[in-house]
């Protein structure tokens, strides 16, 4: 099977939950999936969820903790690049038919990973692996790669009125 490149990006909510979702297909079709997240290194609820699913799913974090409320820390950048050199590893290995950057974007945008590596990261892809990059703020060179592109829309958001993010909805 040929394997695509699809970038999940905007402002609206639902990206990573759409790159779950393909995954929890993807394990029901008998394929094999990676879920790399980028900038996130807390507990969050599809953590718990999806390791129902192993050895068919391997999840791992590449930040340390959430700073995306502040400036990113070497930390942060060291953390993000090791896990960039792993996720390489995980593509050139061919054990994965689905591999998913989760926020890998968002680490773009705050220059943990450079947009040098992802652009040649997605040309290098073995043609057989389906690669999912998420996050808000994709860069256009990342968008110009892909063969399959949704943008979601913010249109309305309980946030703006305060709601905080719930267990098992937001996290």
């Amino acid at each position: 099977m040929k394997g695509y490149v699809q970038v999940y990006t905007g402002n609206g909510k639902g990206k990573t939950t759409a790159a779950i979702g393909m995954a929890v297909r993807a394990v029901g079709a008998g394929l094999k999936v990676f879920i790399g997240q980028f900038v996130k290194g807390m507990y969050y609820s599809e953590l718990k969820s999806l390791e129902r699913f192993y050895p068919d799913l391997i999840i791992k974090q590449y930040g340390t903790g959430c700073f995306i409320f502040r400036t990113p820390k070497q930390e942060d950048i060291d953390v993000a690049k090791k896990g960039f050199e792993e996720v390489k590893e995980v593509i050139k290995s061919g054990k994965y038919d689905l591999v998913i950057l989760d926020e890998i974007n968002i680490a773009l945008y705050y220059k943990l990973v450079s947009l040098d590596d992802v652009l040649s990261l997605i040309d290098e892809k073995p043609e057989n692996v389906e690669l999912v990059l998420t996050g808000r703020n994709a860069p256009q060179e990342v968008i110009d790669k892909a063969d399959l592109v949704t943008e979601m829309k913010e249109i309305k958001h309980y946030y703006t009125k305060g709601v905080e993010a719930r267990e098992g909805i937001e996290k």
